[in-house]
């Protein structure tokens, strides 16, 4: 639900998109016959608010239940304006992030009690720009491991994992390598792991922010697809054991940025005639190992049109063209827990 909220809201943004609108597109999206079965949601006004009471989380329940709905993977605010603070910023900024986290996993938890949640991840980043991050990458990067192990903390005590979403506008895990590198760092396998985007990874590839990394050459030729795919093995290669978090996502090789979100990937439509990635396909990389066995490792799979313009999210062709997408991907890759 955060493409209604995400780089919204803010002076010179687009107004956000509210929660019931969303929903309502959500449910009337339909691909023969097949329809969403749920939805992840931003834990931040005016959607949920982060200190909601459990009246509160059962009233939105019931709200996203009598839609035939149920809730995966909840997003924690821990950005410095959304009430978070840096994780690699003063005692106090990263007692407010891991506070957030506190809330996030309450609210994540009280929804699986209430029914209304059987899957799913808490996810975080480090709220870190790259620019701060570069001023001492080594301290910082342990500064943010150490933040991420009290967070995992909390998260256990809810019984929930945390998600770390790799994208180039975060510190510390703004390249696929230094975003291993972190994940080895706060060494809690079992409870943070990383959150794979289609379109964020995409620009991993190309070492924006972090040109040591690159895996595709500045005069990359898009039309080379086997180049690609050997770079993309090479990423997921390395990201695909700490991933338990999956975004279908479609990227044109580009970054954008909306309202006080920095720039990142692009989000494109999944039809975008300039996308650079065949959804399937690539989706693949991330959930089939190198055998090509799949790894079962999550129950659910997310779009995500992050920074979609509202005329865009207010089409119902445009939900309607994500789930074909991702029924495409279901289809190449799907299993059933039951057998």
């Amino acid at each position: 639900m955060w493409p209604g909220l995400v780089g919204k809201g803010s002076p010179g943004a687009e107004p956000c998109i509210d929660l019931d609108t969303m929903l309502e597109l959500t449910t009337k999206a339909e691909v023969n016959g097949i329809k969403f079965d749920g939805v992840d949601i931003f834990l931040f006004d005016p959607h949920i608010s982060i200190d909601s009471s459990d009246d509160d989380l059962k009233q939105l329940a019931d709200k996203i239940r009598s839609r035939n709905l149920v809730v995966g993977s909840v997003v924690a605010p821990v950005w410095p304006p959304t009430g978070g603070g840096s994780a690699m910023g003063g005692e106090e900024d990263r007692k407010k992030f891991v506070e957030q986290v506190r809330k996030g996993c309450r609210i994540a938890k009280k929804l699986r009690e209430l029914g209304i949640r059987p899957y799913g991840v808490v996810r975080i980043d480090s709220a870190s720009s790259v620019e701060e991050w570069d001023k001492d990458p080594k301290a910082n990067t342990k500064r943010i491991a150490e933040t991420f192990r009290e967070a995992a903390k909390v998260a256990e005590d809810s019984g929930e994992r945390l998600a770390a979403e790799g994208e180039i506008c975060w510190g510390g895990m703004h390249s696929w390598r230094e975003m291993v590198h972190l994940l080895e760092l706060v060494d809690r396998p079992q409870t943070v792991g990383f959150q794979a985007d289609m379109a964020h990874t995409l620009l991993y590839t190309l070492g924006y922010n972090a040109e040591r990394d690159a895996l595709l050459p500045p005069d990359y030729d898009w039309k080379d697809k086997k180049k690609l795919d050997k770079a993309l093995m090479k990423l997921t290669a390395a990201l695909r054991p700490w991933t338990i978090d999956f975004h279908i996502a479609q990227n044109d090789g580009t970054v954008h940025g909306s309202g006080t979100h920095d720039k990142t990937g692009r989000h494109c439509l999944v039809n975008a005639p300039n996308g650079k990635l065949n959804i399937p396909h690539h989706a693949g990389f991330w959930l089939r190992d190198e055998h090509r066995k799949l790894t079962k490792q999550f129950f659910h799979i997310c779009w995500d049109g992050c920074m979609f313009p509202n005329d865009v999210m207010m089409k119902q062709e445009t939900w309607n063209d994500i789930l074909r997408a991702m029924i495409g991907v279901r289809d190449a890759h799907g299993w059933n827990a039951l057998g």
